[in-house]
């Protein structure tokens, strides 16, 4: 793969490579229409190749710009039942297959925060990246007996967060059905988020308090972090053995070993979300390693979201059957989560009340139970067909569709990473309330 000597950090380089990659796929609509009209393909697979060559273009462009256009592209990727399957194919490339920085650029990041060379701090150190992602890239590298992972943020990313945002906001309007006015809140959300992430004391930091609080939790595993080889733009740590989460996925596993991983995985979101009231909101299969006896391994942390106790509450009590199905306690706490709103027509009162109660009817049917299936193909088919369903409503037309509070967008994005790599695992008999038994 060739490396990049620059990413574009100004704001005209940064629009600009977006423009040339919106001209390419005008072209392949023309390809498309041509298609139809020469009869060359059938209706839908001139629509598959279309996507395809889209996917294509557009994933191309953003893999060169990296940072928070990037990070868009794969926080898409998870969203399997909004997306052709052609962009969640190509979009979730960016969890860690994307062009590497070249040696020069790393070892001039090494000099501006160290005042040293990679290797004249490492006894050993490998030029070359072996993970390259979104905002940073991995490099391997060795200090006496100690093998090690050191992950480096690209330039210019940080500058470039508000601006990329302001670029993808109108897509994320279009494609999520939001209204422009009042949508604020959302994107303050995701842009907060996004300095967080590129925020590497920050990451350093919660790394080592959450694997030091979750440490304890069966068959889970997290490297020992090393601050006196991290800084704003670098963090340091163990090396981790073990094949990729989606690469283990993929191959011939026992049942018994998928459901200890699965069982895992929730485990430890479960801890974090009800113990710690703060939960590790990227759950995609590249933060996650599957050791050789079967151990999951947490590679990190870089998204943590906090869930403040006025949110948590109506949240987790809407997961609860008697809640559910009383419709005075719905409403209140469809009120307090901002679902329902005083400024509300009777006909959006109906609609909604009615829309989130069958949202909430199926994600939350693995709370209402002491064992959870995940390998179910109908549970996973509704919850496509549901958000299809309302998708093409006509209906929502006309309605102020901003629904919720702020702090649904990381625990949603939390719930859809986690039960897609639930069902990837094929996981099945998972016990649900299992992570009681190891609060201390």
């Amino acid at each position: 793969m060739k490396t990049l000597n620059k990413i574009p950090t100004g704001k005209l380089e940064r629009t600009s490579s977006l423009l040339k990659a919106g001209a390419k796929v005008g072209v392949n609509y023309i390809k498309y229409y041509g298609n139809k009209i020469t009869k060359d393909k059938d209706e839908e697979e001139a629509l598959q190749a279309l996507n395809e060559d889209n996917a294509s273009d557009i994933y191309d462009s953003l893999k060169e710009l990296k940072g928070s256009a990037l990070k868009v592209a794969q926080m898409l990727s998870m969203e399997k039942n909004i997306l052709p399957q052609a962009y969640v194919e190509k979009f979730s490339l960016s969890q860690f297959s994307v062009p590497p920085l070249s040696g020069a650029l790393v070892r001039k990041t090494f000099r501006k925060y160290f005042g040293k060379n990679p290797e004249d701090i490492f006894d050993d150190f490998t030029p070359e990246s072996v993970n390259a992602a979104s905002i940073g890239q991995v490099h391997k590298a060795k200090k006496g007996d100690k093998n090690l992972a050191v992950k480096i943020q690209y330039p210019g990313v940080r500058e470039s967060i508000s601006s990329d945002l302001k670029m993808v906001k109108p897509i994320a309007l279009k494609m999520f059905n939001i209204k422009k006015e009042g949508s604020e809140s959302y994107f303050q959300e995701v842009e907060n988020k996004l300095f967080e992430e590129t925020d590497y004391d920050l990451e350093l930091k919660r790394s080592q308090e959450i694997s030091e609080k979750c440490h304890h939790l069966p068959n889970l595993q997290f490297p020992r972090y090393y601050p006196e080889f991290s800084c704003k733009t670098i963090i340091t740590m163990d090396w981790m053995i073990g094949k990729h989460f989606s690469e283990f996925t993929k191959q011939n596993n026992s049942q018994e070993n998928l459901n200890k991983i699965g069982q895992t995985l929730w485990d430890f979101y479960m801890f974090q979300m009800h113990v710690l009231k703060q939960v590790h909101a990227d759950p995609h299969p590249g933060n996650f390693l599957v050791s050789d006896d079967k151990k999951l391994l947490v590679i990190d942390f870089g998204c943590i979201k906090e869930i403040p106790n006025d949110f948590y509450q109506p949240y987790f009590e809407l997961a609860k059957n008697e809640n559910l199905n009383n419709p005075e306690i719905f409403r209140q706490k469809l009120y307090q989560l901002e679902i329902l709103r005083s400024d509300d027509s009777a006909q959006e009162q109906e609609f909604f009340t009615q829309l989130f109660y069958e949202l909430l009817e199926l994600f939350t049917r693995p709370f209402n139970t002491d064992h959870f299936d995940f390998s179910d193909e109908n549970f996973f088919e509704e919850i496509a067909a549901l958000g299809q369903r309302y998708a093409k409503l006509n209906e929502m037309k006309g309605m102020n569709t901003n629904r919720g509070s702020k702090h649904f967008i990381y625990l949603n994005r939390t719930f859809f990473g986690l039960y897609n790599m639930m069902h990837d695992l094929k996981a099945r008999d998972i016990e649900i309330n299992r992570y009681k038994k190891f609060i201390l």
